[in-house]
């Protein structure tokens, strides 16, 4: 099968976070196959600490003396009023927005009983209601126009757990919600909505993985930024998948389901009873996936829903 050259010209993509490591790249890459690029980053430290103009301008610097077009925006993704700013900034500068990419994010590693709840809080803020924001204002520009691509950041700490970051794993895997439910709003006008759960090495990855020099060695950032910039692209056509890619290695995550046990609820089912069948019930050996929780019912109790 052959694809066509992907580029991005007369595009313009917002993406967060974009000041270093993986959004430095998604800039980088898309700039220079023609997009214009706003380049949205608070410059704080990894834990979310302070604030720089520096990191986002010296990317913006990089793009333009390459040839490319780019814009600064250094607002935090962490409030509405600031998250409608980032998106104001392609609008005034640029006129629109066609891609969103969402990847501004911070750490704060404790074991739960350790953590103060403000740290919890924060990371939410950041992670998940710094992705929500930003979308609530292109979502409907993209709406308008007919056209959108949204990229999320989850993490295999949120769809799989890391010890010391509950925080970090609850906003992960509720942005994997957040997905979940918007995809099926956007795809009727033509909004494709993916997340990306990247293994890179960057300065969050170091802070929550000990791993290997040489594996750390592979885990570049461009990797990463080929599977975000397919998904940027109009030749995507899929909405609502998890994508993990890092070192070259590309899968899908989703979801699973197994194929369950009916029992007749006409008749007391009881503790004992889940006992007795607790095994087939988490038996995941013929285990599929939904599109929409609507499917999910229908395959579950097809014959009881009428139309």
């Amino acid at each position: 099968m052959c694809y066509v050259d992907i580029d991005f010209k007369n595009k313009v993509a917002v993406i967060t976070g974009a000041g270093a490591g993986l959004g430095r790249s998604h800039a980088l890459y898309l700039a220079a196959r023609g997009a214009k690029v706003v380049v949205n980053d608070l410059g704080g430290t990894w834990d979310g600490k302070g604030e720089s103009q520096l990191p986002a301008q010296q990317v913006v610097e990089e793009i333009r003396a390459a040839g490319g077009q780019a814009e600064a925006n250094f607002d935090s993704v962490a409030d509405p009023e600031s998250a409608k700013r980032i998106i104001g900034t392609a609008l005034d500068t640029y006129g629109t927005v066609d891609i969103l990419i969402c990847n501004a994010g911070v750490l704060r590693v404790k074991t739960f009983h350790k953590m103060p709840i403000e740290d919890f809080e924060l990371i939410i803020s950041v992670h998940l209601m710094g992705t929500v924001y930003p979308t609530k204002f292109a979502f409907p520009i993209m709406r308008e126009k007919g056209y959108g691509r949204i990229v999320f950041t989850s993490s295999g700490a949120g769809l799989y757990g890391v010890l010391g970051g509950t925080n970090y794993a609850a906003a992960k895997m509720g942005i994997v919600g957040f997905m979940n439910g918007l995809k099926l709003e956007g795809q009727k006008h033509n909004i494709m909505i993916n997340t990306i759960a990247p293994m890179a090495s960057t300065r969050l990855a170091e802070m929550t993985t000990v791993l290997p020099d040489e594996l750390m060695s592979i885990l570049r950032t461009e990797l990463v930024t080929a599977m975000v910039a397919y998904l940027c692209s109009e030749q995507c056509r899929t909405t609502g998948d998890i994508l993990t890619a890092g070192g070259g290695y590309y899968t899908k995550a989703q979801m699973m389901e197994g194929a369950g046990v009916q029992l007749n609820p006409d008749e007391e089912i009881t503790a004992e009873t889940i006992a007795e069948h607790f095994h087939r019930i988490t038996d995941m050996t013929e285990a599929k996936g939904y599109f929409s929780a609507t499917d999910e019912l229908k395959n579950s109790f097809g014959p009881l829903l009428k139309g």
